[in-house]
């Protein structure tokens, strides 16, 4: 049994429709439960390229057959089948999925780590990311970013600048 932490993004074309996707591709897949999907943000964007605001939202997925592999993997194909094309780093995309976490055991405990370069975990640039750690709050307020501590706190550290919770977008597995 494995639980991971997703984070999403988009900001090219219809980028709830990919966020939705996403969902589906996660909630639908088999052996795969959806266990929240946070609120959507709309943010900045960071990194130094000239680029439309991101949607960005927070899954929290469980898996009786995935690993962190499978999980990249999963999200990887994801990606594929929005178009993201990798061009410009942290430049615009139709979709981008990031394992920011994934922990073990019936009750999700145990954390994974990897130093491998394809896949890091956690997530080296989690800590300091409010798109990432402002939704995954909102579904999990005791979360723990392994390694950096509870993620209300480092929230707190970093505020919530440039963000703008959608109510009125609503992350529905097929729109």
């Amino acid at each position: 049994m494995s639980t991971a932490v997703v984070s999403l993004g988009s900001n090219l074309g219809d980028r709830l429709g990919y966020l939705c996707a996403a969902v589906a591709g996660f909630a639908e897949a088999a052996n795969t439960e959806l266990v929240a999907a946070s609120p959507v943000y709309e943010t900045e964007p960071w990194g130094g390229v000239e680029q439309d605001d991101f949607l960005n939202a927070v899954l929290i997925v469980r898996s009786d057959l995935l690993d962190e592999w499978g999980w990249l993997r999963r999200g990887q194909r994801l990606e594929q089948a929005a178009g993201r094309v990798r061009g410009v780093r942290w430049g615009p995309r139709t979709l981008d999925v990031d394992v920011v976490a994934v922990f073990t055991g019936d009750d999700g405990s145990g954390a994974v780590h990897s130093e491998h370069p394809e896949l890091l975990l956690p997530h080296p640039g989690a800590a300091e990311r409010n798109t990432v750690l402002r939704p995954w709050c909102d579904v999990d307020p005791d979360a723990v970013l392994p390694g950096h501590g509870r993620v209300a706190e480092l929230l707190a550290r970093l505020g919530e600048a440039g963000m703008r919770r959608r109510d009125d977008l609503l992350l529905e597995p097929s729109r």
